[in-house]
């Protein structure tokens, strides 16, 4: 049964110092992830053959490799050749390369979807193909490749709980601490996967909002 002094005094606080450090790393990761995704997306859809190559090679092994692995590389691999970060620092880069790889599936697909009907048009305009891409192309591929760039913000939300890998003591670090000093590990993560599921219902609803708000007129059925 749950003891309502225990989750008040010592689980709820420290759950809630992980909870900070966790939308500090979800946040920016979501953010720079969709930016680092549109450019890394542009360069796999209208770049040239060898930076196609490139950015298909980086998604590829990004994907391939479980973000666990990346995570631990940056923050205890990467040191031996002089590259140093914090748990914090290195939690968020990690988050960043593995949004921006999975975001740029979602953004090529997207970019390629664009009729090249339009891309024409605007080039009989006299828009040169930086131009064209910048203000006809990405407005509408981030329009309509939103639905599947928000469902990345849901596995971000759920893959953060990794950063305690690293020594982020993000919500999942604090919970574990607790819960191996405590050993009621039933309470604790039944709590912490209530914060889970709130941070997801939320980031869900804005999403949704988001989808209305930003919906292209004829491109789908609302």
């Amino acid at each position: 049964m749950f003891d309502a002094a225990f989750v008040s005094q010592d689980l709820l606080p420290a759950l809630n110092r992980g909870l900070l450090v966790s939308i500090a790393l979800i946040i920016p990761s979501g953010l720079f992830g969709f930016v680092g995704g549109v450019l890394l997306g542009c360069v796999r859809a209208f770049g040239s053959p060898w930076a196609r190559r490139l950015g298909d090679a980086y998604t590829a092994i990004i994907r391939g490799v479980p973000l666990a692995v990346q995570l631990m590389m940056i923050y205890f691999a990467l040191p031996k050749i002089g590259i140093y970060f914090d748990p914090y620092g290195a939690s968020l880069v990690s988050f960043i390369l593995c949004n921006s790889a999975y975001q740029s599936e979602y953004i090529r697909g997207a970019l390629l979807s664009i009729r090249q009907g339009q891309i024409k048009a605007a080039q009989a305009l006299g828009m040169d193909t930086l131009q064209t891409i910048v203000w006809i192309v990405i407005p509408q591929a981030a329009r309509r490749a939103l639905p599947g760039c928000g469902n990345e913000i849901i596995y971000l939300i759920k893959y953060s709980s990794l950063a305690h890998l690293a020594t982020c003591m993000e919500l999942m670090g604090e919970g574990k601490v607790v819960a191996s000093d405590t050993f009621r590990f039933t309470e604790v993560f039944l709590v912490v996967g209530a914060y889970y599921l709130v941070m997801v219902t939320l980031a869900t609803w804005l999403l949704h909002w988001l989808e209305r708000r930003f919906h292209v007129p004829g491109f789908g059925a609302r």
